[in-house]
């Protein structure tokens, strides 16, 4: 009798491991697909020269909903005044999109972040507090790195934070030292270096909390090891993302 309680025991055991690991894996899948409704493809829109907007990278929606947050260098182009040309966000997935115009509202230069008002709402993500991360937390990122060539279709990946590191781009050897390198290197801030695959359009993409959905950062940089083509190919696994605190000091007083 002994024998047959141990039996049944240890099958239970493993019925209860494998529930749990279902349960993690569909609050994943929910927690993707609501960060998904509030990330947006931020792109060009130049009827005149372009027959659909052109994406430049991506970016979420913060605050009510009238705002977004995406990298500066994603939105820092002039746009040409002699055309009408706006920058808008796209939202939706395959070829169902929604546009919305986009305006330039406040930007961060230093730490790579710029702020978007909206036309009209779309679903805002919540933040995380301003806490940094400890290395070894685990992290996603959801954007769209290929752009939308044959529709909106946002790609999410899973890592984990490998370090906190001063926010310099690393320079074989003192002759690619610029002056602007240098100014940066006397009053750099501290941001996450990630053990996560993300490419080139996934500049401005959200990094969030895979259990809760918060935001933490934002994608802003791939270590590439030759051109953007090999980006593509073969990534390094080596990205950058900007700790949410400066997306906090970016929205305080902006979005009243």
């Amino acid at each position: 009798m002994k024998t047959l309680i141990i039996w049944i025991l240890v099958p239970l055991g493993l019925l209860t491991q494998s529930v749990a690991a279902d349960n993690d894996v569909t609050s994943f899948t929910s927690i993707v697909k609501s960060v998904s409704k509030g990330t947006v493809a931020v792109a060009v829109d130049a009827p005149i020269k372009h027959s659909a907007p052109r994406v430049l990278g991506t970016g979420f929606i913060v605050a009510n909903g009238f705002f977004a947050i995406t990298n500066y260098h994603v939105v820092s182009e002039d746009l040409d005044p002699t055309i009408v040309e706006s920058y808008v966000v796209l939202s939706g997935e395959g070829t169902v999109v929604k546009k919305i115009k986009a305006e330039v509202l406040k930007i961060d230069p230093k730490h790579d972040l710029a702020l978007l008002k909206l036309d009209s709402p779309l679903p805002a993500l919540k933040l995380g507090d301003d806490e940094l991360l400890e290395p070894g937390s685990e992290i996603a990122l959801t954007g769209f790195p290929i752009g939308a060539i044959l529709g909106l279709y946002p790609a999410t990946h899973r890592g984990y934070i490998s370090a906190i590191t001063p926010d310099a781009i690393p320079a074989l050897n003192s002759n690619q030292l610029t002056n602007t390198m240098m100014a940066r290197l006397k009053n750099v801030s501290l941001i996450y270096q990630l053990d996560a695959i993300a490419y080139p359009g996934n500049s401005g993409s959200p990094l969030y909390d895979p259990r809760t959905g918060e935001v933490i950062g934002v994608i802003n940089k791939v270590l590439v090891k030759d051109t953007k083509e090999s980006a593509l190919a073969s990534p390094t696994g080596i990205s950058y993302a900007v700790p949410i605190r400066f997306v906090t000091t970016l929205l305080r007083g902006a979005t009243n």
